[in-house]
């Protein structure tokens, strides 16, 4: 039997945004209720080594870390719910979110966390060795390859973007792209080809990222990357220790297809400085939104940025009513 819920604010997805936002509404006892999706956490509970989220002097466990943001955000008095939102309806408020589980909450305000999740290229390979060498983040894991060798997968503005980023810590990076021109900005690829550091595979597509695995060797993790020519055939193996895919990101928005303002690629779009969306009331934190830094501290500010705004419109709402009462 269903069951229907209401509350002040509905949080849709978890992650650094949403565990945030949840710890501020619930300080300023708006009793949040928070959705937590299919992956509580988001991407940093597939992320092993975080070294640089502020306020830990040595590297600890993406995990681990999203652990302690929802335990943090349940103690100061958010209700988390273990279920993934399937409809939303914005047209009226109270606004209404449908779960997977039949139940219903309706909520006077809502935030959206619910994230992106990086294109991977698919290959059992890169699977094997994630987190082993495979990443999708030169930010977040660049610094583990100082002074190695690593592949940037990818044409596009993030691809050249993340090269010049390791070329800046790395001794070497292979930028490796499936066809034989670039995607990127004509001034970006410029320096890209400027950069000493950096090595360019036209018209090559991985084939297969070769390593040691966990159990079979003293040292597991990647060691080289075969790429075929898709022109001429040809099979290249570069020893290398760090592969970084940057084919993109989706976000995690069709469920608001149709309910909110979104670009091209799928993101919410949000007021600038600020998190509303197109819609009173409906806030957007995180990767949802950021297509630019996609970094936990980011998200982390945001979902702040949209539990304050979120509550100061509550305090609007109610102050109008009563001068209508």
């Amino acid at each position: 039997m269903s069951d229907t819920q209401h509350t002040k604010l509905l949080i849709i997805g978890s992650g650094p945004a949403g565990y945030t936002a949840a710890v501020y509404a619930a300080r300023s006892n708006l009793h949040p209720i928070q959705v937590l999706g299919l992956q509580p956490g988001g991407q940093l509970t597939i992320t092993t080594e975080v070294e640089n989220y502020p306020g830990f002097a040595d590297p600890i466990q993406g995990p681990w870390l999203m652990e302690q943001m929802q335990a943090q955000a349940e103690n100061v008095g958010t209700k988390t719910i273990y279920d993934l939102v399937t409809d939303v309806d914005f047209d009226s408020r109270p606004y209404k979110a449908t779960l997977d589980s039949g139940d219903v909450i309706t909520a006077d305000t809502v935030i959206i966390s619910t994230g992106a999740k990086a294109r991977w290229l698919g290959l059992p390979s890169e699977e094997k060795f994630m987190n082993m060498g495979v990443s999708a983040c030169a930010t977040c894991d660049g610094f583990f390859f100082k002074n190695q060798r690593v592949a940037v997968i990818g044409g596009g503005n993030s691809a050249v973007e993340e090269a010049l980023f390791l070329a800046n810590l790395c001794e070497k990076v292979t930028l490796v792209h499936r066809r034989d021109e670039l995607r990127a900005e004509k001034i970006m690829q410029q320096r890209l080809f400027d950069n000493p550091k950096i090595d360019i595979l036209w018209d090559n597509e991985v084939e297969e990222i070769l390593g040691v695995e966990v159990g079979q060797g003293d040292k597991p993790g990647v060691t080289g990357l075969r790429t075929k020519n898709n022109k001429t055939g040809e099979m290249t193996q570069t020893p290398l220790e760090g592969v970084f895919v940057a084919i993109g990101h989706d976000p995690a928005t069709s469920l608001f297809k149709d309910n909110l303002d979104m670009d091209d690629e799928g993101y919410l779009i949000t007021a600038p400085d600020s998190t509303a969306t197109s819609i009173a009331g409906v806030y957007a934190a995180g990767d949802v939104k950021d297509k630019i830094y996609r970094q936990a501290v980011t998200a982390a500010g945001m979902g702040c940025m949209a539990a304050l705004e979120a509550d100061k419109y509550l305090a609007t709402l109610e102050a109008e009513n009563k001068k209508a009462a």
